[in-house]
């Protein structure tokens, strides 16, 4: 098990719902994709995923997944990441994780 956190720093994340507007391979990682992710309301985000092996991109448009909204940004292999999506490992696969309730709006905060 990782080391113990105090709640003050989890609430620190600004975890919400988005929608996938677009998605594409990295032009410069094979193991990557490139997201674009309406969090309601604001400017659409890009985010760059270590999921490429496990979705084709068309599979990801108009899904609804979890994001960290308020990760500083940073550039990936020449991209700009503006947030990160959560996603669950197991065994050999990764589950990006998804609301199961389509009436679930872009941006809303998850808790």
């Amino acid at each position: 098990m990782s080391e113990f956190i105090k709640y003050d720093e989890f609430a620190k994340l600004e975890l919400r719902v988005a929608k996938v507007v677009e998605a594409r391979p990295h032009p410069n990682a094979d193991k990557l994709l490139l997201l674009t992710v309406d969090v309601g309301g604001e400017t659409p985000k890009q985010i760059v995923a270590g999921i490429r092996k496990h979705y084709a991109p068309e599979a990801l448009v108009g899904k609804l997944i979890v994001v960290v909204n308020n990760l500083e940004p940073a550039i990936l292999r020449g991209e700009t990441s503006e947030g990160m999506l959560l996603a669950a490992t197991s065994g050999d696969k990764v589950i990006v994780l998804t609301p199961d309730d389509p009436s679930c709006l872009p941006g809303s905060v998850v808790k």
